[in-house]
């Protein structure tokens, strides 16, 4: 195996530094369960393990009333506490999914993804167990997609169904760090999108895809949540270094994650839906190229010229620039919000069941 990156040997050095301070100092470890997906054959289970301190030893750590409440709350919705975690590397975590007992470890950054298969689950939404060697348990949920699924919905997050004018840094600072949650805006008529489809398609899973931390993870969820998106699994990626440099590919990580999905479920054909603020037009129609038989069609957010300028500096989209790509199978959708490509998503998926209905009638 070639030597880790220096990136990732200062990064590495680092947590451990941190991590035998901390634990000197009576800190303890906790699991943050993230929400995790899979079939009748496997469930995926994704966490973190951090260290924490324990109220045993430091008492005042769940002190405060009054005034000190409300601004730690205020922190929390903010976003800013979020990224100041300490990771707990190569931390013993115990999953336990029905009556599977599954032993993994946390990885270099506090991460454990482990494969759990054979879990006898029905479809559905369950709770799965986390426990780290020494700490208490967390539960986290697990969508199980029924074997019958045959549509599904990807969703980007960024400019999708959150305006957060990425990846202009200081101002996806701002929005990250400093702007109340609640304070953000939605994308109009993207939930009543996603609702509606996952009416006409109840066996459909829902899957969030982005380039965004999982730090973020919390705060996107209830964003989510609170604004009436559908549940479902995020998947986020880790900021910062790799094995093989100093920060982590954002494309990689959604390319990667499409092949997964599809490789996993691969009876389902996917709506993928994305904007045209950063790479999801070029990423999604290379996708579309690739694997024609696993998309049902590309829907995309048009970008006002004003968010266009807030995302990457120019009144137009970067897709102007680049050269124009091709994938005659695979319909395409264009609207500046939900309430746009609503009808035509659902005409093409209409236009689509008639005709398997038609090939099933013919055989």
């Amino acid at each position: 195996m070639a030597r880790p990156h220096a990136a990732s040997i200062v990064e590495d050095a680092w947590h451990r530094r941190v991590d035998a301070v901390l634990r000197r100092r009576g800190w303890g470890t906790r699991v943050v369960g993230h929400t995790g997906y899979g079939s009748q054959e496997f469930v995926r289970v994704m966490g973190r393990v951090l260290l924490t301190r324990r109220p045993d030893v430091h008492p005042r750590a769940d002190a405060g009333a009054g005034s000190g409440e409300l601004r730690r709350a205020d922190d929390e919705r903010r976003g800013w506490r979020a990224f100041i975690t300490a990771p707990a590397m190569n931390v013993p975590v115990t999953v336990t999914l029905g009556d599977r007992v599954v032993e993994t470890i946390s990885d270099r950054s506090g991460y454990i993804d482990v494969r759990v298969p054979n879990h006898g689950l029905a479809p559905g939404w369950h709770e799965v167990t986390l426990t780290s060697l020494g700490g208490e348990g967390t539960s986290a949920s697990v969508m199980v997609v029924d074997s019958g699924a045959r549509l599904g919905l990807i969703s980007d997050i960024d400019d999708t169904v959150i305006s957060t004018s990425l990846p202009r840094p200081m101002i996806a600072a701002w929005n990250t760090f400093v702007k109340n949650e609640d304070a953000r805006h939605v994308v109009p008529g993207m939930a009543t999108m996603y609702r509606a489809l996952l009416e006409q398609h109840p066996d459909a899973p829902m899957v969030y895809v982005s380039t965004g931390a999982w730090n973020t993870a919390p705060t996107l969820t209830r964003f989510l949540r609170r604004n009436g998106y559908p549940a479902g699994p995020l998947l986020l990626t880790d900021w910062g270094p790799t094995n093989t440099g100093w920060f982590r590919s954002g494309q990689d990580h959604k390319r990667a994650c499409l092949h997964r999905l599809a490789n996993e479920f691969p009876e389902i054909k996917w709506v993928l839906i994305g904007d045209d603020g950063q790479h999801d037009p070029r990423l999604y129609g290379e996708f579309a190229e690739q694997r024609p038989d696993r998309v049902a069609v590309v829907a995309i957010r048009e970008l006002t010229p004003s968010e266009q300028v807030l995302s990457h500096g120019i009144p137009v989209s970067l897709e102007e620039f680049e050269p124009l790509r091709t994938h005659h199978e695979v319909p395409v959708c264009r609207a500046g919000d939900g309430y746009g490509l609503r009808p035509q998503i659902e005409h093409v998926l209409e236009v689509l069941a008639e005709a398997a209905d038609e090939a099933f009638t013919e055989q």
